[in-house]
């Protein structure tokens, strides 16, 4: 298990060579004032140079803001996992599900692939997990708009589920009753959150969003649960 240390120092990745969420700089400013706001620094990248031994020394965690296609050099992917493995964080949202498709490892660490989504929709998220600091400030069942990633298959037991989506109430979802959305798991020496929200601009104004996102932050660098 990572010992616990100082959230401090964050990369966020924002690399696509797929499809590029329009939510993108919502996401970034969000994290960045996150940082302010809380002490520690964020740096905000699409190179994937940023990704060596020596750039990411120091760092507390690595967070993947809706990334897509391949994102990441052979070096880079090494580099990653050498990064985890180190006991620091790595933190995925949204469409980081869609990224590194031909890359195991990746799919492992984030404990689930994309297959697909309905139309941006109101729906509900219900939690599972009223502890978890990524978790502990919502209701219980929380009322949210989103689009509904399925996955490609159910990432239970794996990891540790967070949050699921209710498929009764919206149209198009494809995994059934037992639907993840939003999960951790230590993983490879270190530790690995991800939720699927966070299609919207509008959703990193929201003041319940952005405490589920610095919560789960926390738990991946270490610093909380």
């Amino acid at each position: 298990m990572p010992q616990a240390g100082s959230l401090s120092n964050v990369l966020v990745y924002t690399r696509t060579t797929a499809y590029r969420h329009d939510s993108i700089p919502a996401g970034r400013a969000a994290l960045c004032e996150l940082g302010e706001e809380h002490g520690f620094a964020v740096e905000a990248s699409e190179d994937p140079s940023v990704f060596t031994d020596a750039s990411l020394a120091g760092r507390s965690a690595v967070v993947f803001l809706s990334t897509s296609g391949d994102v990441l050099t052979p070096g880079g992917r090494a580099a990653l996992r050498r990064f985890v493995s180190d006991g620091n964080g790595f933190m995925g949202i949204h469409s980081a599900a869609c990224t590194e498709y031909d890359w195991p490892y990746f799919g492992d660490l984030l404990g689930a692939r994309f297959a697909g989504h309905p139309a941006f929709q109101p729906g509900t998220v219900i939690v599972e997990d009223r502890a978890h600091p990524a978790t502990a400030h919502l209701p219980q069942r929380w009322e949210w708009d989103d689009e509904w990633y399925d996955f490609r298959s159910n990432p239970r037991p794996g990891v540790h589920v967070l949050a699921t989506v209710d498929e009764a109430d919206y149209e198009g979802g494809g995994m059934g009753v037992d639907h993840p959305l939003v999960w951790s798991k230590e993983f490879g020496g270190g530790r690995s959150f991800y939720t699927a929200l966070g299609h919207a601009d509008a959703a990193y104004t929201d003041l319940a969003f952005r405490g589920h996102l610095l919560g789960g932050l926390r738990w991946a660098a270490g610093t909380a649960g």
